[in-house]
């Protein structure tokens, strides 16, 4: 079943309507079975606690065609539990991991003719949500639950080849020390809007973001993970309990030790030690790497391997995980699942 009027050469990340979407309700303590469905507009109670008082989180992750003409999911497990963990700091229930999963094949087979052919460089990008509604106004859990997972085709995030990109320090804060950093909730990327839109209007990339705390370390790229690579191999990445835990930093971290024997450490990056790095780079599901040319802190444009190249390591990392991830290159035990 082909999709003839998609260029899949010319897909960015732009909302596209697909053929189906999950659905499922909680209500009186349980989740019910979910169902497909053809429409895509949510109807929802105006009292709903995702609309007022931010009772909600998401997920994003992706479908891959492969090179043998199956389709990947990479490691969707992560993703639930992530979810879950989501879900309980903001007193809402758990979706089973098996229901997620289940969910997002459910999704990517009633969409099979929107996933990009496989040397496209595209994907489908799955994107689950759990949200609060029903009828309530007082600040507390809703009475009712929707998860909903719904697609969209997307193409690679570089046009034409990965490149590196100029990121600023952002004097603001992306979340509170003790808050909602480390969890995939909505409030976290309201907050970003602002920052993220001035670094760009300022000729960045997006905003980086420092410790909430001390302001001395690095802790997030706009919406992705930081990386740095030593003088001497290490892979650096900020451990912070405000920072989100990425599933490709995740996977970059066990990939840099088991397949390129780098010394792996999650420490501390302090924004006055960046000198100790050859190549750094932003991590996430969309880009899966975004090298970082130079970062730009107290009007001075800190460089690192080249604001036109793209340093060797982060090649060899990009090159393991997307080759495993459209099934080009053998993954560790369990980070493939075939829908």
């Amino acid at each position: 079943m082909g999709n003839e009027s998609i260029n899949w050469d010319k897909l960015g990340f732009d909302y596209i309507k697909t053929d189906k979407r999950y659905l499922a309700h909680w209500r009186d303590g349980e989740w019910d079975a979910g169902t497909l469905t053809e429409d895509n507009v949510l109807h929802i109670s105006e009292g709903s606690t995702a609309l007022h008082y931010g009772q909600q989180c998401f997920e994003g992750l992706k479908a891959y065609r492969a090179k043998d003409g199956s389709i990947n999911l990479f490691r969707p497990d992560q993703n639930a539990a992530r979810m879950q963990r989501s879900c309980s700091r903001l007193l809402m229930p758990h979706v089973p991991t098996e229901q997620f999963i289940e969910a997002c094949k459910q999704v990517v087979r009633a969409n099979e003719r929107f996933i990009p052919p496989y040397g496209t460089g595209g994907a489908l990008y799955l994107r689950p949500f759990v949200i609060g509604v029903g009828d309530n106004i007082g600040v507390r859990a809703a009475p009712e639950f929707i998860f909903s997972v719904f697609c969209i085709p997307v193409g690679p995030y570089f046009k034409g080849g990965m490149k590196p990109h100029n990121f600023a320090i952002s004097s603001y804060d992306r979340a509170a020390p003790q808050g909602t950093g480390a969890a995939k909730v909505g409030g976290n990327y309201a907050a970003s809007m602002m920052p993220g839109s001035e670094a760009k209007k300022h000729g960045f990339a997006d905003a980086i973001y420092l410790d909430p705390l001390t302001h001395s370390k690095i802790e997030e790229v706009g919406s992705a993970n930081f990386f740095g690579i030593t003088h001497d191999d290490q892979f650096i990445t900020p451990k912070s309990p405000s920072v989100l835990p990425g599933i490709t930093r995740l996977s970059l971290i066990e990939l840099a030790e088991s397949r390129l024997g780098l010394k792996v450490t999650e420490g501390e990056v302090f924004i006055d030690k960046l000198d100790q790095f050859k190549e750094a780079g932003a991590c996430g599901t969309a880009a899966v790497i975004t090298p970082i040319g130079g970062i730009s802190y107290k009007d001075t444009l800190h460089v690192f391997h080249s604001e036109t190249e793209v340093g060797p390591v982060t090649q060899r990392l990009y090159k393991e995980l997307t080759g495993i991830q459209f099934g080009e290159i053998e993954g560790p035990a369990g980070w493939i699942v075939k829908v």
